[in-house]
């Protein structure tokens, strides 16, 4: 089986070689074994569970998230529902983000209209709507 050095890995996988390094670093990838001059090297298996994290990062789930993940793939014993309750969490999560950002844009998109309401176009010390933002 020929080995990957760890760009080539990084490029397979669609990552970075310092991302790599991190999670070997953090246990979520195995350490890679060296070659002669101490270059590491890596299989397809490496590859895999390389994109499997990645995938799961490009998702939103954190690094704790992505390790039960990884130890789920691991364990022939866990169900697999595991994984669908975590996701399931994760979702309500994402949710409430995207209700605060809603709430942040409702926000913002008031600022804008005081400031169009209200702005005369003078220098920013000056300026009324700036000046609101430093109340409690």
């Amino acid at each position: 089986m020929p080995s990957l050095r760890i760009g080539a890995l990084a490029e397979r996988a669609g990552t970075n070689a310092p991302t790599i390094r991190y999670y070997e670093e953090i246990g979520l990838l195995r350490p890679a074994d060296r070659e002669v001059g101490g270059q590491r090297a890596y299989g397809e298996e490496d590859v895999k569970r390389l994109t499997f994290i990645r995938r799961c990062r490009d998702f939103g789930f954190s690094i704790e998230q992505v390790r039960s993940l990884v130890a789920l793939v691991e364990d022939r014993e866990r169900s697999c529902m595991e994984a669908r309750d975590l996701a399931q969490e994760h979702l309500a999560a994402v949710r409430a983000k995207l209700d605060e950002l809603k709430g942040l844009e409702r926000s913002v998109v008031s600022f804008i209209a005081s400031c169009d309401a209200s702005c005369a176009g003078g220098p920013g010390p000056d300026c009324a709507i700036l000046d609101d933002l430093t109340k409690p």
